[in-house]
């Protein structure tokens, strides 16, 4: 079992808080000791370059996202940056919140690279890298965007399922595809193809998930002839041929026979990962975070979840959780319970996850009557400061009379492009100080974001900066919007840099082709890469 590493105490002239450098970090991950590294700048910066292991959580949303992702009080964190400061700014603002063992990595990202750490760059590296380790091994079956188009030409006997979440399917896809997000390939293929002579063709936007929702059917031992479409979307677009858009084509129901023959299927699968099996006495243990980090996710659609589940579990679709593990789950070494209704969609997500080095259980004939939460996740928060509130009407009201009112706006930047208030100005709140300058000095300030949450962490340093009257918009930008007041759109005031997000190749549909290859050359060296740092500990069955 994993064990819990006491972070030493160094003093630190700068920081007076424990460093901890690439060597030691290097020992707990190879170790599998439990270890939160975070890297808390912004995700663009932390797309260009960082450790392989090192989940982003920006110091912007600490508040919002602790209690979740770090569901342990006392387990080891070590905060990263690159110099900026916030690494500490991150560690101090963790302790504050309750976390009693938490250090800042010596020297950042380039203290990592001068010790001979090897450094990653994009989001949701683990996951990617192991999707080529998957393809390397197995040698993935795989077809050409030409070959799969002469297919659909002829009209030959196939399937093509795009494994994405479906929005992104909406957004674009390939000819005739199907959406059957990741998690569900192996419970829905039998009704989907229901002859064994039809050949089934997988895509997704790249490589990662295309590999994954491949290999799955492939071990769980269906009789159809399987192939990814090499380089999904990317790769179709690259050959110069047109994707669809807006499609809505997704997967029906199964018959209960359907269900249980593809259970003993994914059963067989996990049982030759690994994948362990948890009680409802191991689950109320376990959900107490003692001595263990252990995460609990639903796995089945978003929509099933909301219409009831297990008291205590998040909604983390299964193809997603593969994918974004470390967006999730940012304790390496920690352990993970699943569950579905269905005994599919939680061993098949449980068998990929053990591959990568999860110690991961799966919660088995569980009762209807016991999914009975309904609704969406709730997060765990921690108190927030007393602020004033101004309604939108109010400040509609107010900004109509030509009142001294500046609004900084905290929702993301591509929230912020599509609409935001009137005269807001975009602000991130890592760069607060800075972002002041660009603004005129006014008499009142009002925080917005999209729903008040994260701008109501924000007033007592905004109040610390200036001498003016502050106030959160009630409702935030949601309420606005509800109440048909006017919007604005685009990127009028950006007082902070938009890089929040970092902007992925193989998302939307105006990519630069250069900016795509560039994207699947760089997976191609993800295996060598893995074998520089040594310390993923994944194993492909």
């Amino acid at each position: 079992m994993p064990q819990t590493t006491v972070l030493p105490s160094r003093p630190d002239a700068a920081a007076d808080l424990p460093q901890l450098g690439f060597a030691e970090i290097r020992t707990m991950l190879r170790e599998r000791h439990e270890i939160a590294l975070l890297d808390v700048r912004e995700e663009d910066p932390h797309a260009q370059a960082h450790p392989l292991f090192a989940a982003n959580l920006p110091l912007a949303r600490i508040e919002l996202d602790a209690y979740t992702k770090l569901p342990r009080r006392d387990v080891s964190i070590v905060t990263l940056d690159n110099g900026e400061g916030f690494a500490e700014l991150a560690a101090r603002r963790l302790i504050a919140l309750g976390y009693t063992n938490v250090g800042v990595l010596s020297g950042g990202i380039t203290g990592w690279r001068e010790a001979g750490g090897e450094l990653f760059r994009d989001v949701n590296v683990p996951s990617k890298a192991f999707g080529e380790l998957v393809e390397a091994e197995r040698h993935t079956p795989s077809l050409d965007a030409a070959e799969v188009k002469a297919l659909i030409e002829s009209k030959a006997d196939i399937v093509i399922i795009d494994v994405r979440r479906f929005d992104e399917y909406h957004t674009m896809s390939i000819p005739t595809a199907i959406s059957v997000p990741g998690a569900e390939v192996v419970l829905r293929i039998a009704e989907l193809a229901p002859r064994p002579e039809t050949k089934i063709i997988v895509n997704c936007a790249g490589r990662t998930r295309s590999i994954i929702g491949t290999q799955s059917l492939i071990n769980a031992g269906i009789p159809n002839p399987v192939a990814e479409l090499r380089n999904g979307t990317m790769g179709w677009t690259l050959a110069g041929q047109v994707l669809d858009h807006g499609q809505s084509r997704r997967f029906g129901r199964v018959s209960e026979m359907t269900r249980a023959r593809a259970a003993e299927s994914a059963r067989a699968v996990a049982d030759r990962a690994g994948v362990r099996r948890a009680s409802l006495a191991d689950l109320e243990r376990w959900q107490r975070q003692e001595r263990r980090t252990t995460y609990f996710f639903d796995v089945r659609t978003t929509e099933e979840y909301e219409a009831g589940h297990l008291p205590g579990f998040r909604s983390m679709p299964g193809g997603q959780l593969v994918q974004e593990t470390d967006m999730v789950a940012p304790v390496r070494g920690a352990a993970i319970v699943l569950v579905d209704n269905d005994g599919v969609r939680a061993n098949m997500t449980a068998s990929w996850l053990a591959q990568m080095g999860w110690e991961v259980y799966v919660r088995d004939d569980i009762a209807e009557a016991e999914f009975s939460e309904r609704g969406p996740w709730c997060a765990p928060l921690p108190p927030a400061p007393a602020v004033r509130r101004i309604l939108p009407e109010t400040l509609a009201r107010r900004q109509a009379a030509g009142e001294d009112i500046a609004v900084l706006d905290f929702t993301t930047s591509a929230n912020y492009r599509k609409r935001h208030v009137p005269g807001a100005w975009f602000v991130l709140r890592s760069q607060l100080a800075d972002a002041l300058k660009h603004i005129p000095p006014a008499g009142r300030y009002v925080l917005t974001c999209s729903s008040t949450r994260l701008a109501m962490y924000v007033v007592p340093e905004l109040q610390a900066l200036i001498d003016a009257e502050v106030l959160v918009l009630d409702g935030g930008n949601m309420a606005w919007f509800a109440a048909g007041l006017p919007e604005e759109t685009g990127e009028t005031r950006m007082a902070s840099p938009p890089i929040d997000r970092y902007r992925r190749p193989y998302e939307g549909t105006d990519n630069p082709q250069e900016a795509m290859q560039g994207y699947l050359d760089w997976e191609f060296g993800l295996v060598a890469q893995l074998a520089c740092d040594g310390t993923h500990g994944f194993r492909v069955i």
